[in-house]
């Protein structure tokens, strides 16, 4: 089978308790490599209820949130410098209702809008060398140890209103730098390890004031299961923490942290 050469699909049924925004994403099996010339479409579903939020660090108290996005992303997989290579363009859109109180006053907003969109460069450092659909088959053969570092960014092309504290869209840069490992457990069975720090733009039309905000650090733990080649589902938790913020000249004390567990679900339906 040339997978190399063609394009192939798949159906991500994402189940997590987060919303797609900067540390609190859930990303297994970021740096499980392809072989070189490897297309993939991907269109992902999640739906997300409770105390969850685009931006955590907005201040609505009593968040009660029922968001549901959908996800386009498309990956291409690649040498550079003789290591596996992955480029991922992604673009999410997301409609529901979040509700809550803005100090004692409730507050609503209900969307349907595109999210921010993002770009993900990830190379392969150690284990992974640019392979051919045969090398990569003994790969999932015999899986070993594998360390990779990436390079995300989002760009602030969401719907964003100045005049409004809850908004899809950031509008505000930020980039991710990670780096990752996969631990094979079994032939079946990855333990993926990744920690990172996002750094985060400033937005100069935030409702409040000019918004500047501290990093994030995150740490994200995976434990995934294979089950066919493009099959496959994981555990995912994920803790971060930072982002204080400064709005109007103001340093808040609103130190983020705090933890999201989900699960992944990706099945192949076209190849």
């Amino acid at each position: 089978m040339k997978r190399s050469a063609g394009l192939s699909a798949a159906l991500a049924l994402v189940v997590l308790w987060s919303v797609s925004a900067t540390a609190q994403e859930l990303t297994p099996r970021a740096y499980w490599p392809s072989p070189k010339g490897t297309k993939v479409a991907v269109f992902g579903y999640s739906h997300v209820e409770g105390d969850v939020l685009f931006d955590p660090s907005i201040p609505l108290y009593g968040v009660d949130s029922n968001i549901r996005t959908g996800i386009l992303a498309y990956l291409q997989t690649f040498s550079l410098a003789g290591r596996t290579t992955n480029v991922v363009i992604e673009l999410p859109y997301s409609w529901g209702t979040t509700k809550g109180l803005v100090g004692e006053e409730p507050g609503r907003r209900d969307f349907s809008a595109f999210n921010d969109l993002g770009l993900t460069l990830s190379v392969n450092l150690l284990g992974a060398p640019t392979m051919t659909p045969p090398e990569f088959q003994a790969l999932r053969a015999d899986p070993h140890l594998i360390v990779g570092a990436s390079l995300k960014i989002r760009a602030p092309t969401g719907q964003y209103d100045g005049d409004r504290l809850i908004n899809v869209g950031a509008n505000r840069w930020a980039a991710r730098l990670e780096v990752g490992s996969i631990v094979p457990l079994h032939r079946k069975w990855l333990l993926e390890i990744d920690a990172g720090v996002w750094l985060i733009g400033d937005d100069p039309e935030f409702i409040g004031g000019y918004r500047e905000q501290d990093p994030i650090v995150e740490t994200q733990l995976h434990l995934v299961r294979r089950f066919s080649p493009g099959f496959w589902a994981s555990l995912d938790l994920n803790y971060y923490a930072g982002g204080r913020q400064t709005i109007a000249g103001q340093r808040l004390v609103d130190v983020q942290r705090n933890s999201k567990i989900g699960g992944t679900v990706v099945v192949p339906f076209k190849a």
